[in-house]
């Protein structure tokens, strides 16, 4: 594995991928979404941290975004396995393209 010598905060990762901030909030959080030892936790003072993430997890949220994506009934079964926010869900299904 190579040396990682530089990461991506989420919200650049949410703004590059052109995906919703909070889903990636919510898919990261839970650290059995993707694979582990990429997912930095970058300490920014007293009990405050922004998450950041390497180029091959920002791929692996990226492919699996992506497979999601394949069919509606696909896109809204993954949301509804991954997020527990009706609002949030609401809002993602809102922005996609289909």
């Amino acid at each position: 594995m190579a040396t990682i010598t530089y990461v991506f905060t989420i919200n650049h990762v949410a703004e590059m991928l052109g995906e919703d901030l909070e889903l990636l909030q919510v898919i990261v959080r839970n650290s059995d979404n993707l694979t582990y030892g990429n997912i930095v936790s970058v300490v920014t003072g007293d009990d405050e941290a922004i998450t950041a993430l390497t180029d091959d997890r920002i791929d692996e949220l990226n492919q699996m975004l992506s497979a999601a994506r394949r069919s509606p009934e696909a896109w809204n079964e993954f949301l509804d396995s991954f997020v527990d926010d009706e609002e949030l869900i609401a809002r993602v299904k809102a922005k996609s393209p289909r």
